[in-house]
């Protein structure tokens, strides 16, 4: 059965951080409908005033953050001691769990383009030990298709093989269509699937999808996607719903307000910092 597009959100420029300017998708407010994706922020500059005040240092607990930097660098540090910096094409994954601070910087580069992705952790897995990931160029599959390629970021695609996601499935695509091109993909029927039109508009499952869109499929087997007469650039984004309670306060998602506030208070006393902890 081909699937549909079942729903529809249009990014919005916003600032975050100490100042970037950035395109704002999915947030609070689409949890429901996108689970298990909290959260998807859109980098899209040719002026590195709009980005290079970056992210300071803050806390996160209880999801996965994952940055997609197509062009531009990014570079993570965190409380782990991990120091990294990806670049034109690479993913950071980030495994904030029981509790990380991190901080991002966005040097200067001819274009900054790319996506962040808050992926929901399991209420069981939600005080794992945290954890850092980079997805470098050499890991990452190019597969050719017909007038175009896909980027396999992770996950599997037919029989292609890409990095594993430790918590929860994830098939990751960055599919590049020339003019006219089209592509149909294939996946498992009850899977949560979301895509998002990173560069031109794109038909999704037949509708004409404007840039800078998320859209939710209905439930299904396959979906087609065909650029216009222009190139199209297209995020494929496969996972499973938890159908799970969500606390969320901003950079903690947790599953309670009572495991919300305690987090919070950790941050206070000093104690936020640990490997795992057991309610």
């Amino acid at each position: 059965m081909e699937r549909k597009v079942k729903s529809q959100v249009r990014g919005y420029r916003t600032q975050d951080g100490a100042g970037v300017s950035l395109v704002r998708v999915l947030g609070n407010t689409t949890v429901e409908e996108f689970d298990p994706i909290l959260m998807l922020d859109s980098f899209d500059s040719e002026n590195p005033k709009d980005y290079i005040a970056g992210f300071p240092m803050h806390p996160h607990r209880g999801i996965e953050t994952i940055s997609y930097i197509f062009q531009g660098k990014m570079t993570h540090r965190d409380s782990l001691g991990n120091e990294d910096t990806i670049a034109d094409g690479e993913v950071q994954w980030m495994t904030a769990g029981s509790g990380i601070m991190h901080e991002e910087k966005l040097p200067a580069s001819d274009r900054m383009l790319g996506v962040q992705l808050w992926l929901n952790l399991p209420a069981k897995d939600k005080m794992v030990a945290p954890a850092y990931r980079s997805i470098k160029n050499t890991e990452i599959e190019e597969i050719p298709i017909e007038n175009g390629k896909l980027r396999l970021l992770a996950g599997h695609y037919e029989t292609h093989i890409g990095y594993q996601s430790k918590y929860l499935p994830l098939d990751y695509y960055d599919i590049h269509l020339e003019a006219d091109a089209s592509l149909t993909i294939n996946m498992k029927e009850d899977a949560s699937v979301m895509l998002f039109t990173l560069l031109g508009d794109a038909y999704i499952g037949g509708e004409l999808i404007a840039e800078k869109t998320a859209v939710k499929l209905t439930q299904g087997e396959q979906v087609t996607v065909k650029a216009t007469d222009q190139k199209a650039q297209v995020l494929f984004v496969s996972s499973k719903r938890l159908d799970e309670s969500v606390a969320w306060g901003g950079p903690i998602v947790m599953n309670t307000k009572e495991e919300l506030n305690k987090a919070f208070d950790d941050l206070r006393d000093g104690t936020f910092l640990q490997k795992q902890i057991d309610y």
